[in-house]
């Protein structure tokens, strides 16, 4: 037989093989999927979520929309303790407020790109080799939660006693803002909007991430930038997800004091928060 011959053959059979493995596995992905679909929201998972601040304010469109995808959420992620033992709160207190922030954005299958959420107990320590000049030194910052790649890290102790009140901070909302904000490849507080609407979005924010950032560096004149924290004047990106937290968990309050912020997010997450609690 001719070499070259010879040679399509093999590239034509690892092609055939190559593409059966896509059919078989795109074939097995919708079957679960519709196993999925077919769990029911359990009467525990109701009562975790119905002790929420949040969810007996949504409608039954909403509430059944969200029991969905947080069934989707719950069994398409890993949960992972590390020095606990994961229960059903975990992971359906963590499922909801991640989902909520997608209620109006899109179907039940939110965030398909996450692949792990690891629980600590408490706030983590850990070591960074800072380098200032060429000098290096060594610094413990203390770690409440983080969003990296397909992974999200949260601390328990923490997470659950903000998510059963309003209290300005709510550490599973924050985390899950950055990974929104990522959706389109950067963590730069710009997270997927349309073009039509990104100079308005930009204009706003930056306008107001600007004149904290400098209130916190006289540290003087705080006045309704005292709802938004030093924090927020992190960077960009800790802006849009400190700034989520608020619209969640202290809607009114930031509706009052920045009207045009409070609206560049309705618009984004597509519900008026403060209304709800009005």
């Amino acid at each position: 037989m001719d070499y070259h011959l010879a040679l399509l053959f093999v590239f034509a059979g690892l092609g055939i093989l190559y593409f059966t493995f896509l059919f078989l596995s795109d074939l097995t992905k919708k079957r679960n999927l519709n196993k999925i679909k077919e769990l029911p929201f359990t009467e525990q998972y109701k009562s975790i979520i119905s002790k929420t601040p949040h969810y007996n304010k949504l409608s039954m469109i909403d509430q059944t929309k969200l029991q969905r995808s947080i069934i989707y959420f719950i069994h398409t992620k890993k949960f992972i303790g590390i020095g606990l033992e994961v229960t059903d709160e975990m992971k359906v207190l963590i499922a909801f407020y991640a989902c909520l922030l997608l209620l109006h954005k899109q179907t039940e299958n939110c965030y398909d790109n996450l692949k792990s959420i690891i629980i600590y107990p408490y706030s983590v320590i850990v070591k960074q080799l800072h380098s200032n000049g060429g000098i290096y030194a060594k610094e413990q910052l203390i770690i409440e939660g983080q969003s990296a790649n397909d992974t999200v890290v949260i601390t328990w102790h923490e997470a659950r006693r903000e998510s059963y009140h309003m209290r300005h901070n709510n550490l599973i909302l924050h985390e899950f803002a950055h990974e929104i904000d990522f959706m389109d490849g950067e963590i730069d507080g710009i997270p997927p909007i349309e073009h039509s609407k990104y100079d308005s979005w930009v204009n706003v924010l930056y306008k107001e991430f600007n004149t904290l950032n400098s209130i916190v560096l006289k540290n003087r004149n705080w006045g309704k930038y005292t709802l938004l924290g030093a924090y927020a004047a992190s960077n960009e990106a800790e802006f849009f997800a400190v700034v989520t937290e608020r619209f969640f968990e202290s809607p009114i309050a930031l509706k009052q004091h920045f009207p045009e912020l409070y609206h560049e997010f309705e618009d984004f997450y597509q519900i008026d928060t403060a209304q709800l609690f009005e």
